[in-house]
């Protein structure tokens, strides 16, 4: 099972984690440059609840947005 929202199909998103070396222009310096990046995902925040899908109860994900929002219904 993957872990995205069941309401709002949020998912994990890609991205870097970026290294810089060198002081900064401002400070003095010439600049600031990329030394290495490294892969990261960025994780939504998900819970696991029991919700209500097409009137029938459904243990999924959902996300901590869609619960502020309210648009789900929580199944008893």
């Amino acid at each position: 099972m993957l872990k995205k929202c069941a309401i709002c199909d949020k998912g994990a998103l890609t991205g870097k984690v970026v290294t810089r070396k060198g002081m900064a222009k401002s400070k003095g310096g010439t600049g600031s440059k990329i030394s290495r990046w490294t892969k990261r995902k960025f994780m939504p925040n998900l819970q696991r609840m029991r919700i209500l899908i097409k009137g029938h109860p459904a243990r999924v994900y959902v996300c901590t947005k869609c619960i502020k929002k309210g648009a789900l219904q929580r199944a008893i």
